[in-house]
């Protein structure tokens, strides 16, 4: 995919994550609907931890050659960082806030500057477009997941 395109697909999540949580009674937040799943607010407070790692990531490949990036749970960061205590809203904004804050760094780089590598702790090499890549899928891959919690509950 063109960087460019990408980049204007990672600038869509954070609307398409707040499409998605729509009408979610906030009461609802911490319903866990599906067996050995998360809550929609973990999952929420997942994606904006994700933000994080990621917007280090990329711009420690920008501004070090070659780096070691270092692979994550996601089910400890959950556990792990008192989801239940943070604010949906909070965690929105911050998504909403790092995408805007990395596409503008990254939307003045140069075409070769994409292909700037790190090297992942347990996948290996990984270009920087591949790390866009990445956490441009993350809030569509778990929109899918609210969806499902979201027809769980209103069938019950």
């Amino acid at each position: 995919m063109h960087p460019q395109q990408l980049l204007a697909d990672y600038s869509r999540g954070p609307d398409a994550l707040q499409q998605a949580l729509l009408g979610f009674a906030d009461d609802q937040a911490d319903t866990i609907p599906i067996a050995n799943s998360w809550s929609v607010r973990q999952v929420v407070c997942h994606l904006a931890d994700a933000e994080i790692v990621y917007a280090d990531r990329m711009k420690r490949v920008l501004i070090e050659d070659n780096p070691t990036i270092f692979g994550w749970s996601p089910d400890d960061s959950v556990n792990d960082t008192f989801c239940s205590h943070r604010e949906i809203d909070d965690e929105l904004a911050l998504i909403a806030s790092i995408r805007r804050h990395i596409a503008s760094i990254l939307e003045h780089q140069e075409v070769e500057t994409w292909q700037r590598t790190a090297v992942h702790s347990e996948d290996g090499p990984m270009t920087l477009e591949t790390l866009l890549e990445r956490i441009t899928e993350h809030i569509p891959h778990h929109v899918k997941f609210i969806e499902q919690k979201r027809a769980v509950l209103k069938s019950v």
